[in-house]
């Protein structure tokens, strides 16, 4: 296995890369009341490494409950298919927002099996989502993603 220790400068860029946003509920780090890890899209138990292809920025409650997983069932079809990978997929090809902007729709079994995995709609990122886009700050562009 691979040293799990990410050089700070790979940090950096991995942050700056995702805009300081979790690359997977999209939620700011700066309004965050925990520090966002480097998260291992591949984990490192499953053969993955601290390549920058295989860095995402994630808050604590995306991180955790992606954990190792890697794929997750589609609540449509009911199939295992692959999380949203953030280095080879496009936000926008699997995800959209609600008329009210405040959920994630799932537009392909990857989008939906993700927003499942992760609840991307859990109250907590909700209730962010409404108090940024009372303040002009949500949603993000979602063209990086």
């Amino acid at each position: 296995m691979p040293n799990p220790r990410i050089k700070a400068d790979v940090r950096h860029q991995t942050k700056e890369r995702a805009c300081f946003r979790c690359e997977y509920c999209l939620s700011p780090e700066t309004y965050s009341l925990t520090k966002f890890s480097i998260e291992h899209i591949l984990p490192l138990s499953r053969s993955g490494n601290n390549s920058p292809d295989n860095l995402a920025l994630s808050c604590q409650e995306c991180n955790n409950l992606k954990s190792v997983q890697t794929e997750a069932v589609d609540p449509s079809t009911n199939e295992s298919v692959p999380l949203f990978h953030p280095r080879q997929h496009q936000w926008a090809e699997h995800f959209c927002w609600s008329e009210d902007k405040l959920t994630m729709l799932g537009l392909t079994p990857t989008g939906r099996a993700t927003i499942e995995r992760l609840h991307l709609n859990r109250i907590g990122v909700v209730n962010l989502r409404s108090l940024l886009l009372l303040a002009h700050k949500h949603p993000p562009p979602t063209e990086r993603q």
